[in-house]
């Protein structure tokens, strides 16, 4: 049996670790060949330490495990010009491409009347920005492979209701449900599909840090990853304090295969109903 994605060419943004790690290995375990990019660096606004070369050279390693072809690069979303270089090459090697994963992205924390400018556009130029970015390069590879495509941009249960101390957060991941269905109007008439999925906590390096628990346990000085579990099985439907990467990996892997070849400008949570609670 061929792999759901069998010949495809995904680009994934954010792949060093966590979720884009796993969309990679995941798309390549159905047959896909992954061009791959991720900043590999610290944004000083970040209260958390960010994916290394190091993480970038992990999914390299994973992937090629599986006999699927990586070329990967470091590349900042922000940057059009260093992405869309880093797109191209990727293209130029691995003959074509069929799916874009944009993924990459940061979490921080602050009450709205209390941002700094900088943790406001650091969020806005990777969450929104960047996606668009991400989008804008691909697209021109996508028409011209006349083979249609899918293009799944990460959201957030943020992205569907709105959450104290992440005004910026919740503002970027509102803002790309709106760049994708734009772009899934604009991409119909090429048979190029456009969703976001929405994920609730996923258990990544983004949510197991000291600030992420202090969101959930406002008031306690130095919570303990114990009481960030009992905090966070209280804001899903199901009795679970978060899903799993791969979880939403296998979100994107139906909407980038031909089992959803007519899914398109659609809100996908994988959030164990944390929208419906």
């Amino acid at each position: 049996m061929t792999g759901r994605v069998e010949g495809k060419v995904a680009f994934v943004t954010g792949a060093a670790r966590g979720q884009g790690r796993s969309h990679a290995i995941r798309l390549a375990q159905e047959g896909a060949d992954i061009i791959a990019v991720d900043l590999c660096g610290q944004v000083a606004s970040v209260p958390y330490p960010m994916a290394t070369p190091q993480d970038l050279a992990e999914t390299v390693k994973e992937v090629e495990a599986l006999d699927r072809r990586i070329v990967a690069t470091p590349a900042d979303v922000r940057d059009y010009a260093g992405l869309k270089q880093a797109l191209d090459d990727g293209v130029a090697q691995l003959g074509r491409l069929d799916i874009v994963c944009s993924n990459a992205g940061i979490a921080s924390f602050g009450q709205a009347a209390e941002l700094d400018e900088t943790t406001w556009q650091d969020m806005i130029d990777i969450q929104l920005t960047g996606m668009w970015h991400a989008c804008k390069a691909a697209i021109p590879h996508l028409i011209a492979g006349g083979r249609g495509g899918s293009i799944v941009i990460t959201s957030s249960t943020a992205g569907l209701k709105g959450f104290q101390n992440l005004a910026h957060y919740v503002s970027a991941k509102h803002g790309v449900v709106g760049l994708m269905r734009t772009l899934a109007l604009e991409l119909a008439p090429h048979f190029i599909r456009v969703n976001t999925v929405h994920p609730t906590s996923v258990d990544t390096d983004m949510i197991q840090n000291e600030a992420t628990y202090r969101l959930f346990l406002p008031g306690v000085e130095h919570p303990t990853p114990e009481q960030f579990v009992e905090a966070s099985k209280a804001t899903n439907a199901l009795p679970v304090p978060w899903v799993e990467p791969t979880d939403i990996s296998n979100a994107v892997l139906f909407l980038a295969s031909d089992e959803a070849r007519y899914v398109t400008g659609v809100t996908f949570p994988v959030d164990a109903g944390f929208t419906v609670k």
